[in-house]
């Protein structure tokens, strides 16, 4: 049923030439955005995301998906030509990437790249297209309690994954909830902290904080020169790959598109985990491990493979949750919000068609990125000695124009300079930023979840222990909790166990 859905949404796709050139220009658009440094998966979407406004919802989402697979791909071009990641996930690619354009196999590395994202990309379908509908049809006999129960776990495991100190990231996380918790409560109907502000009845718009602390706050980091990159002229070399040579790293492919389709598949986890655990595995498997780091094409098949599954990983719990697996798709999940959709088990009831058409649209995406890949390298090196100030003003534009499309409003223009300052102001104080935007999406779902459930079990908290897949969600979450504490702990009482057998 799931492959006819799917073959039909292809079809549809394939059929209409709208659909083609816009998904062709959206991958075009991904890889340069990708490839040029200092602008991130995350950073790309949210600044393209009001180009969307006035497409169908089955358009927006091609167009955007589009775009993230191909971004995923492009930050591995400038980490391999110039030793700069285009993203933070392709900075293990560079560690063999560069030395081998350094030996003039730029080229090469490049299409070893591209290959395996593609594969990579492939794996992460399959994944998605077979898990979501099993969670989806777990997921629907969960209530309210349950809801509640995975927000807060989402909250917590969002929070402890963007930050070194997961103090920070909770605290981050509750600044999020509360600017969630601005305008009309959904179960009274009274504004709340709108202090007769009119733009503020209606909520912080989730788009308008995305550009933002995605956008403009990025772009401020950037032009203060905190993370202005020195570019340098990128060289391809030689390109030629023979069909044998890719062939022979088809062990790693698969070894890093299964890790990352798992490990993408975990909130919060993210991709630059999942790249570095399947580099470091191949370097365990590997019998000369001092290859590695001066020009091993394992060393850059792997990641990539990783890099490109957990796409679809991270669009498991999004879609069947509603829980955002990364910054990457908690925008997206904006996006979904932004057409009338709330992800979670009962869009997989009420719009089976609409998972068909994603996975129809990641299956286009991928093999666009394929084709548009090997025609577009050479275009994007020019395109990455662009003066970077240049292409940070224009990006600046895009957010001020973006915000103001949201919905024809002055005030959401405010709202996302706002949270511009404050991405800057937390990148300052060396706060994560990601749990303000998972607190603005999560924490209205957890304060309407939680609301019904106490109204229903007439104020009893007990309601959240009664039932055992709400207390086993909340015993997960105590125990994501506790870990930081007791592995602390357990070092400490380990400390003279080991100094004693040193005597």
């Amino acid at each position: 049923m799931v492959i006819n859905e799917f073959l039909t949404a292809l079809l549809a796709i394939l059929g209409s030439p709208q659909a083609v050139m816009l998904v062709l220009i959206a991958v075009a658009l991904g890889i340069i955005l990708g490839a040029v440094p200092g602008i991130s998966t995350t950073m790309a979407i949210a600044v393209l995301l009001p180009i969307t406004f006035g497409m169908e919802m089955e358009m927006a989402i091609l167009f955007l998906l589009g775009v993230f697979i191909a971004s995923v791909y492009g930050g591995s071009i400038s980490a391999i030509l110039i030793n700069i990641p285009g993203t933070p996930a392709a900075m293990v690619t560079q560690l063999d990437g560069y030395p081998m354009a350094q030996r003039g196999q730029g080229g090469q590395a490049l299409k070893l790249a591209l290959y395996a994202s593609t594969v990579g990309g492939l794996f992460g379908i399959l994944l998605l297209i077979g898990v979501s509908p099993l969670m989806a049809a777990a997921a629907n006999m969960m209530q309210s309690a349950e809801f509640a129960a995975i927000a807060i776990l989402g909250l917590v495991m969002l929070a402890f994954a963007s930050s070194t100190s997961p103090v920070r990231g909770v605290m981050v996380g509750l600044i999020g909830i509360l600017c969630g918790m601005v305008g009309f409560d959904t179960m009274t109907d009274i504004p709340r902290f709108d202090y007769s502000v009119p733009a503020l009845q209606g909520g912080v718009d989730v788009v308008a904080m995305m550009l933002g602390i995605f956008g403009l706050a990025e772009v401020m980091k950037n032009l203060s020169g905190a993370s202005n990159p020195d570019f340098q002229r990128p060289v391809i070399g030689n390109a030629v790959l023979s069909l044998a040579s890719i062939f022979k790293r088809w062990g790693s492919m698969l070894r890093g598109s299964v890790i990352g389709a798992i490990i993408g598949c975990v909130p919060a986890v993210g991709s630059a985990i999942a790249v570095s655990v399947a580099y470091a595995q191949e370097v365990r498997l590997a019998r000369d491990k001092s290859a590695f780091g001066s020009g091993e094409p394992r060393g850059v098949v792997a990641p990539e493979a990783a890099n490109s599954s957990s796409i679809g990983g991270s669009l498991v719990p999004m879609m069947t949750l509603g829980i955002p697996g990364d910054t990457i798709t908690a925008v997206l999940m904006g996006a979904l919000l932004m057409h009338g959709l709330r992800p979670g088990p009962l869009l997989y009831v009420n719009n089976p068609e609409f998972f068909a058409s994603v996975y129809a649209a990641l299956f286009i995406g991928v093999m666009a990125t394929l084709v548009v890949g090997l025609l577009l390298v050479r275009a994007v090196v020019r395109i990455m000695g662009i003066p970077p100030r240049i292409l940070l003003v224009a990006i600046a534009v895009l957010c001020v124009v973006g915000a103001f499309a949201i919905r024809n409003s002055i005030s959401d223009i405010y709202v996302m300079i706002f949270f511009g300052c404050v991405g800057y102001l937390l990148h300052l104080l060396r706060l994560p930023a990601a749990p303000l935007a998972f607190g603005l999406i999560l924490g209205p779902i957890l304060e309407e979840n939680l609301g019904r459930a106490l109204l229903l079990s007439r104020g009893a908290w007990s309601v959240f222990l009664d039932r055992p897949i709400s207390l086993a969600i909340l015993v997960l979450t105590l125990v994501v909790l506790l870990l930081p504490v007791l592995s602390g702990l357990w070092r400490r009482l380990k400390r003279p166990q080991l100094a004693g057998a040193a005597e």
